[in-house]
């Protein structure tokens, strides 16, 4: 009797052969390297590139997404290859994930699926492992009918410690608790994590909205685009750095000086990428508070990449789904030391003519990003003459550090300040001092 294909979980690094399906309607040209992305996901998962398919149609075939033909021709690359899984550009229904096993006696996985499978093998935090969990379940609860036998012999990433070990690409997260949970338990399982990252939500509003004080500025950009390296470059964090994608998962917010005694909070998050699963961006929701509460995005980019401009619109693309796309945002063009191709980097600021060129790895720039920051923070000043009870330093704290101080002087028992400072901190001086006076 033929075993199913996912039963035959190996504990080495799998051999990968990548599917693309390009639907061809005239506009939409093959790029230098259309799978370049999907073989780094796939390496960063742990997996071998040992073959790559490419194909044009007028739409995706509803039975396999290929057609007969193709699939075909990819089951002999499959044996000639030694391929253990079978990876697609595309998200694929349950339907096509079964057909195409059936016919080429290969595992099978999806875009959505090896990325949430990355996601899993990247989580150290509680929350972070809880929030992929629910990702995880959330998408393959529709695509477990006729798969739960796998269940039984996979490990899970507890038992993992890097990618590519126990299970194999796929197989990784909630691992050995779906031995526990049968087709009864999913949904109760998801409430209860639905629950508990609730309570983080929760935790996490609060934590963010402690921080109303100070200047919010916020890191968001494609994943591997020099976030964590621009964050060590301006604040000294020692965020882990790797030349990987999603090498970050979890939130760090420091200390940014911008000098003259002037300072802001500074947080990176999660790397975004083109068509990130949708059930990762909600269960992520508590990790991208801090961006979503933030009072400055800066939207780095990786300039040396060729594809560059699709990365900006899919990073937009995922602001807009988290309601922040008309959040004041500075563009940032980073890795300025290692773009070679000097037509396409002129283009680029062609059509970004507000963004600043930056280089985290070399410091290139980050003065006038520091300004810009500054700038940014302390927004329109205008005149204005401020009564402060002389106890409260809180509030002169907050004029000094939003606004340009020009005199102060005591009368009647009060503090006097005259200031330059932007309407919009101006009104939220009122929200953390409650006895702040206007002297005409």
């Amino acid at each position: 009797m033929a075993s199913d294909p996912r039963e035959n979980l190996s504990v080495r690094r799998e051999n990968a052969l990548l599917v693309k399906v390009v639907l061809d309607k005239g506009k939409i040209p093959f790029t230098a390297d259309p799978l370049a992305e999907l073989a780094r996901l796939a390496e960063s998962a742990g997996a071998i590139v040992v073959g790559r398919v490419l194909q044009r149609r007028e739409a995706y075939h509803p039975a396999t997404c290929v057609g007969k033909g193709k699939l075909e021709e990819i089951r002999q690359r499959a044996e000639v290859y030694g391929a253990d899984v079978i990876i697609f550009d595309n998200d694929l229904s349950p339907s096509q994930i079964r057909e195409i096993e059936a016919a080429t006696a290969r595992k099978v996985l999806d875009r959505s699926e090896l990325i949430l499978d990355i996601f899993a093998s990247r989580a150290r935090t509680r929350e972070a492992k809880l929030q992929v969990e629910l990702a995880q379940l959330e998408y393959t609860a529709p695509r477990l009918r006729g798969m739960w036998t796998h269940l039984e012999r996979v490990v899970g990433a507890g038992g993992a410690t890097s990618a590519g070990i126990v299970g194999g690409i796929g197989t990784r997260g909630p691992g050995e608790r779906q031995i526990e949970i049968d087709r009864r338990l999913v949904d109760q399982r998801i409430t209860q994590l639905k629950r508990q990252i609730a309570d983080i939500d929760r935790r996490k509003v609060r934590q963010v909205r402690a921080r109303r004080d100070f200047f919010t500025v916020s890191l968001v950009g494609y994943t591997n685009a020099g976030k964590s390296t621009l964050m060590n470059a301006l604040t000294g964090a020692g965020a882990h750095v790797e030349d990987r994608l999603f090498a970050t998962l979890d939130t760090l917010t420091r200390r940014w000086d911008l000098g003259n005694g002037r300072f802001v909070l500074l947080s990176d998050t999660v790397g975004f990428i083109r068509d990130l699963p949708h059930h990762l961006v909600a269960s992520f929701r508590a990790t991208l508070e801090e961006t979503i509460h933030a009072d400055l995005l800066l939207h780095v980019v990786d300039a040396a990449d060729p594809d560059a401009e699709t990365q900006i619109a899919a990073v937009n693309g995922v602001l807009t789904e988290l309601g922040v796309a008309d959040k004041p945002t500075l563009l940032l063009l980073n890795k300025m030391d290692a773009a070679e191709d000097q037509a396409a980097l002129t283009l680029l600021r062609r059509n970004h003519p507000q963004a600043l060129s930056i280089s985290a790895k070399t410091g290139r720039g980050l003065d006038e990003l520091r300004q810009a920051v500054d700038r940014q923070m302390r927004g329109e000043q205008r005149p204005a003459t401020i009564s402060l009870p002389i106890h409260d330093g809180r509030a002169l704290a907050f004029l000094e550090r939003f606004g340009e101080i020009c005199d102060r002087r005591f009368a009647d028992g009060r503090l006097i300040v005259e200031v330059r400072i932007a309407p919009r901190a101006l009104e939220h001086l009122h929200t953390i001092a409650a006895d702040v006076r206007h002297v005409e």
